[in-house]
C-alpha cells in the first residue's frame, strides 16, 4: 500500500532571513532596494516578495466571503457578475429594438444613456422599456435632467406591467458634485442640487433595490488619477454625499443604500484587484460612522468600466489586449457589474462588430474561464492581501486630508483636489513620454505602414475642459496618456509630404544594428517615414545615398567610440541639405555640439518634445 505524505513536508521551511541572505548574495553587492523595490506612483514601496508574516496580523484575514466589512465580497456561492452595455438614446424605439437584441446576446445589465432630457417622458419611456421584464435585467439610466420624473415614470410603468417592484434592480444615476467637478458648475445652487439629491432618494422608496446616486470615480482615473487618489477622492464623495442626505432627513439605512461607486479599471492588474478589496473594506469604515442599523448595507455597490486612460487610436486592436486585463482585475476583485468599453470608443462611434466584441470579452471570462466560479478567487495571496492592506492605509490617509481641507466640496472649490490630479497627470505624461510607461503601437514598437484612417472622429478624441465661461471652480480635465503622441503623429500624416528619416548605420556592426532599431522605432512614433540599411563601408558611400533619398533627417547610428570622428565628417558632406542626428549620447556631445550637430536621441530622451521639436524644424507646426 502507497504511503500518502504531504508534498510541502518534504521540504524544510526557510526563514525570511534565509531568503534575503540568498538575494543579497545573487545581487552580488548592487543595492537591494534600488534594484528590487518598486517605488509605485501611489506613494508607497512593494517588495520583491511576501510571507505570511507580513499579511497574518491583518484583521480581515480572519474573515469569510460574506463577512463584515466585506474585503472579501459579499457574494458566498461563487463570483458571479452582470455583464452590462450602454445605450445612447436618441431615439426611443431604435434603442429598446438594440436592448432587446443585446439580451439576447448575453447582457444582463442595460445602461441607458439620455443624450437629450427634453426628450424623456412617460410615452417614450414606455416605448424605450417595451418587451424588457425587469425582474430579469438590471436597468440603470443616466440623463443630466428630469431624474425625478424619469422614476415616477419607472414606477408607473412597473406597476401597470405587475412588476414586482422590490426585485427591480437597477439605478437612476444622479451624481451633482460628478458634474460640479467636470462642468465646473451646475444649472442650479450646489445647495438646491443636494436637496434635489435628497428628495429623489426618498421617492425611491417603492424601489428597495433601485440606486439613485452614482459616484463616478472613473473621471479620477481618466483624468490622470493614480489608484489611491481614486479611491481616496471616491471615498471623500461619498461621505458628502451621506452627510448631507442624512442632514436632509434622510435615514442612515436609505441613504447607505442608495449609493453606487463606479471604478475606471486600469492596467495595473494586480492593484486594480486589491484596489477594489481595500475600497470595500475602507467603505465600510466610513458607513460605520452613520451607524446604519443593519450592517450587511455597509457593503459596497461596485461597477466598474475599462479605463479610457491608455486607450489608443492607432494600433486600436492592442485595445482589446488592455482591456481584457482590466476586465479579469475588476472581475477578480469581485465587482457586482462591469462595462467593458469597444475598442474603438475613444475615437469612434462603436459599430455592432466592436460591441460585439466587447461582450463577449466578459462572456469568454464567465462561460470558459469559468472566473465566476469561486468566491474572492484572490483571497490569501499573500501579495494581493499585502498589497490590499497598503492601498487602503494610503487612500484612507488621502480621505483624512481630503476631510481636513472640509470636505470634497471645499476641496474642489480650494482647487487641492484639482491640484493632486494636475500633479499626477503630470507624472504619468511624462512617464509615457519617456517610454518608462509602454503603450504598445504607440509610444513604442509603432506599425509602420500604419495611417490614420478616415472614419476617425478627432473632435472625439481629444478631450477638452468645459466649454462654459461662468464657472465656480475650476473643472477637470479628462485624457489620455496617448494624446500628446497622437497629435504629433496625425500632424505628420496629414502633411502634405510626410518627413523622411535616413539611417546612416556605419561602424561597429551590433551598435549600428541596435541604434537604428532604436532610431526606426523613435521616429516612427511620430509618424514618420523610415529608410534603414543595412550599413555603409564609407561615410562617402552612405551620404550619397542619405542625400538621393531626400529624406529631411540623417541619423547616424555607429558606436559611441567612432561618433567623435564619423559624426563631423557625414555632417561637413550633408552640407545642410538634411538635419543631422546622433542615436546615442555619447561622451563627445559637447565636442560636436560644438561643430553644429545639435540633435541626439537616446533611451533619455523625451519622446514628445523631441517630436515637436522635429516638427518644427521640418515646418509642421
Amino acid at each position: 500500500m502507497l504511503q500518502h505524505e504531504r508534498l510541502f513536508e518534504q521540504f524544510p521551511p526557510v526563514s525570511t532571513k534565509e531568503w534575503m541572505d540568498r538575494i543579497i548574495s545573487d545581487l552580488k553587492g548592487a543595492d537591494f532596494n534600488k534594484k528590487l523595490i518598486w517605488k509605485t506612483d501611489e506613494g508607497f514601496d512593494v517588495m520583491p516578495f511576501y510571507r505570511w508574516e507580513d499579511i497574518r496580523d491583518l484583521d480581515h484575514i480572519k474573515t469569510l466571503p460574506g463577512d463584515f466589512p466585506f474585503v472579501r465580497g459579499a457574494k458566498v456561492n461563487g463570483n458571479s457578475w452582470l455583464i452590462r452595455q450602454n445605450i445612447e438614446v436618441d431615439n426611443y424605439r431604435e434603442s429598446n429594438k438594440k436592448a432587446l437584441d443585446i439580451l439576447m446576446k448575453g447582457v444582463d445589465s442595460l445602461g441607458f444613456v439620455i443624450k437629450d432630457p427634453e426628450t424623456a417622458s412617460l410615452k417614450n419611456f414606455g416605448i424605450l422599456l417595451h418587451g424588457i421584464h425587469p425582474e430579469s435585467v438590471e436597468l440603470n439610466f443616466l440623463s443630466a435632467g428630469k431624474a425625478k420624473e424619469i422614476l415616477k415614470w419607472l414606477i408607473k410603468i412597473f406597476k401597470d406591467s405587475a412588476t414586482d417592484l422590490k426585485k427591480i434592480r437597477g439605478a437612476i444615476e444622479a451624481d451633482p458634485l460628478g458634474r460640479l467637478m467636470m462642468n465646473g458648475n451646475l444649472c442650479i445652487s450646489f445647495e438646491a442640487g443636494l436637496d434635489y439629491l435628497a428628495s429623489l432618494t426618498l421617492a425611491s422608496e417603492a424601489l428597495p433595490l433601485f440606486r439613485t446616486i452614482h459616484i463616478n470615480a472613473s473621471n479620477f482615473t481618466n483624468a490622470g488619477a493614480n489608484i489611491v487618489q481614486e479611491l481616496g477622492f471616491a471615498l471623500s464623495m461619498g461621505n458628502e454625499y451621506l452627510t448631507a442626505l442624512t442632514e436632509r432627513g434622510v435615514k442612515a439605512d436609505k441613504a447607505v443604500s442608495n449609493i453606487r461607486f463606479s471604478f475606471g479599471i486600469g492596467s495595473n492588474y494586480f492593484f486594480e484587484i486589491a484596489r477594489l478589496r481595500a475600497a470595500r473594506l475602507l467603505w465600510s469604515l466610513v458607513t460605520g460612522s452613520y451607524k446604519p442599523g443593519n450592517t450587511g448595507l455597509s457593503r459596497m455597490e461596485i461597477h466598474c468600466e475599462t479605463s479610457r486612460w491608455n486607450k489608443t487610436v492607432f494600433d486600436p486592436f492592442v485595445n482589446l489586449l488592455r482591456t481584457q486585463t482590466e476586465a479579469m482585475s475588476a472581475v477578480l476583485g469581485g465587482t457586482d457589474s462591469l462595462t467593458v468599453e469597444p475598442f474603438d470608443t475613444v475615437f469612434r462611434q462603436p459599430d455592432e462588430f466592436s460591441e460585439r466584441i466587447a461582450r463577449n470579452q466578459q462572456l469568454l471570462l464567465k462561460e470558459e474561464s469559468y472566473l465566476d466560479k469561486v468566491a474572492d478567487p484572490a483571497g490569501g495571496s499573500y501579495y494581493i492581501e499585502k498589497l490590499t492592506s497598503l492601498i487602503a492605509d494610503n487612500s484612507w490617509r488621502l480621505f483624512l486630508e481630503v476631510e481636513e481641507e472640509g470636505g470634497f466640496t471645499a476641496a474642489l472649490k480650494s482647487g487641492f483636489i484639482q491640484m493632486k490630479l494636475k500633479e499626477s497627470a503630470r507624472l504619468k505624461r511624462e512617464n509615457v513620454s519617456k517610454r518608462k510607461e509602454i503603450f504598445l503601437g504607440t509610444n513604442q514598437y509603432p506599425n509602420l505602414n500604419e495611417t490614420l484612417s478616415d472614419n476617425i472622429d478627432i473632435e472625439k478624441l481629444f478631450s477638452s475642459t468645459a466649454k462654459s465661461d461662468k464657472t465656480e471652480i475650476e473643472p477637470v480635465r479628462l485624457f489620455r496618456g496617448s494624446e500628446d503622441l497622437e497629435k504629433i503623429r496625425i500632424e505628420t500624416d496629414r502633411a502634405s509630404k510626410r518627413p523622411v528619416a535616413f539611417m546612416l548605420t556605419i561602424g561597429n556592426h551590433a551598435m549600428r544594428k541596435a541604434r537604428s532599431q532604436f532610431s526606426c522605432n523613435f521616429f516612427a512614433c511620430g509618424g514618420y517615414e523610415v529608410i534603414d540599411n543595412f550599413g555603409f563601408s564609407s561615410v562617402e558611400e552612405g551620404v550619397k545615398a542619405a542625400i538621393a533619398s531626400e529624406a529631411d533627417f540623417v541619423v547616424i547610428c555607429s558606436s559611441d567610440e567612432e561618433y567623435a570622428e564619423l559624426a563631423p565628417a557625414i555632417f561637413e558632406k550633408v552640407g545642410g541639405k538634411a538635419i543631422v542626428v546622433i542615436a546615442g549620447n555619447p561622451e563627445c556631445a559637447d565636442e560636436l555640439r560644438s561643430k553644429g550637430i545639435e540633435s541626439f536621441i537616446s533611451v533619455r530622451s523625451n519622446l514628445v518634445e523631441t517630436l515637436q521639436e522635429f516638427n518644427k524644424m521640418v515646418g509642421l507646426n
